[in-house]
């Protein structure tokens, strides 16, 4: 059995990164998708999904240096669910209302904004889980 889930949408903050105990380095950021449709009796409706995703290895180093909040990334990856409840991991919001998060470990993520996009935006870059993919030596913004 094997699933995929491919996301394209913004990060909503900066990336975090940190290491496990054994010293491989995981990044976490998250990502926003929105749509925008009609609905049946005519009102427009913007729906946007929360993503939370995890990075490892070399791709979570290179995530963690390039991507800023408001990047525009693609992620390829897997479904994670929450361990008690099986689906999306489900909170309440600072206004009360209830929210979900779903949870995705990459196994490769796409930068798509160019450098002037988003809050220092990425260059373009990408890579997978064992191995992430560095940019070019011109196109390193130092």
């Amino acid at each position: 059995m094997y699933h995929t889930l491919i996301i394209v949408g913004n990060l909503g903050k900066d990336p975090e990164m940190r290491y496990t105990p054994s010293g491989q380095a995981v990044t976490s950021f998250s990502v926003a998708t929105s749509r925008q449709y009609t609905s049946g009796n005519g009102e427009q409706v913007k729906e946007t999904v929360w993503f939370r995703v995890s990075a490892w290895g070399k791709t979570a180093e290179i995530c963690n240096q390039y991507l800023k909040k408001g990047s525009k990334v693609l992620v390829e990856g897997r479904l994670t669910p929450d361990k008690t409840t099986g689906g999306p991991r489900v909170y309440t919001r600072q206004d009360g209302t209830a929210g979900s998060s779903f949870e995705v470990t990459a196994s490769t993520v796409r930068f798509l904004s160019s450098r002037g996009e988003g809050e220092g935006g990425p260059i373009a870059g990408g890579g997978g889980m064992e191995m992430a993919e560095l940019p070019p030596e011109d196109d390193i913004p130092f």
